[in-house]
């Protein structure tokens, strides 16, 4: 783990400098605090990342100062002035850091943002954020109790603005050390990936499609893991099979943030089961 971490703070250097030679910049400055990452690749976890007011792409190795509101805000205020993507910016109306409490013991990802998200700046707005909304209350929570961000933080481009599409590879890699980061501030229990777009954003090594996967507890950086069903998928596949799937997820995630369970919770959709 610890050695898988380095590199992906080696490759996410190269990235960014290669990056920066492509734009014509010809001196940038290595705070010591990155240079002490890379060569240090006994860490336990990656250093939070932060970026330098003449950059316009996410670092790593420089760790954030002061407290954590402070700091969650100027991460926030870098995500939104991100202009890696051409492609992105140029489509997007809002960039969508993500929502929620800096406290929390439970952190919901999704993939990207969609033609709702977009428009308000805040994550999981529509039909899929709606029943979200109602699994977060069923499990005796509220919306801002948890934290809800996603892999992707612009809308992805495409052809008819009616429509979605999933986030590239490509656009993932690049987007991803933002969430490294909000991870690293807001350290939850637990962190539950939506969707097989989700998980692989997470764990790109990753193989299995989410309908295997869900439901198996899995490992980031330490911190655990449960993918499950995007909510949008479950509109789409409106069973109580799957809504029992779902629901079963959850109160593993519920036990696993310690939070209580009633019998009544224990027993949602169970008669899809019999």
């Amino acid at each position: 783990m610890e050695m898988r971490v380095w590199s992906e703070s080696i490759r996410d250097t190269i990235r960014f400098l290669s990056q920066q030679r492509e734009s014509g910049r010809k001196f940038i400055h290595l705070d010591e605090g990155l240079l002490r990452g890379l060569k240090a690749p006994h860490f336990e976890r990656n250093p939070q990342a932060c970026l330098s007011p003449e950059t316009s792409a996410p670092s790593v190795g420089q760790k954030c100062v002061g407290d954590k509101q402070a700091a969650y805000a100027q991460l926030e205020a870098e995500i939104k002035a991100c202009v890696t993507c051409p492609h992105l910016v140029s489509f997007r109306t809002h960039v969508v850091p993500g929502v929620g409490n800096l406290d929390a013991d439970i952190m919901f990802v999704g993939e990207a943002p969609g033609a709702d998200e977009d428009a308000q700046a805040e994550p999981f707005v529509g039909r899929a954020g709606q029943l979200l909304n109602r699994i977060i209350k069923t499990m005796g929570l509220h919306r801002e109790d948890v934290f809800i961000g996603n892999i992707l933080k612009c809308r992805p481009d495409v052809d008819s603005s009616a429509g979605n599409r999933k986030p590239t590879p490509s656009e993932m890699e690049t987007c991803i050390p933002w969430l490294w980061r909000q991870i690293d501030l807001i350290q939850p229990k637990v962190l539950v990936a939506l969707g097989d777009t989700a998980v692989k954003g997470l764990i790109p090594e990753l193989r299995t499609g989410i309908t295997k996967i869900r439901g198996q507890w899995l490992q980031f950086r330490n911190i655990p893991l449960m993918p499950t069903y995007h909510p949008a998928y479950l509109l789409r596949n409106q069973t109580l099979a799957l809504k029992r799937q779902c629901w079963e997820d959850m109160l593993a995630v519920m036990e696993r943030a310690g939070l209580p369970i009633s019998e009544k919770q224990r027993g949602h959709f169970l008669s899809a089961m019999s």
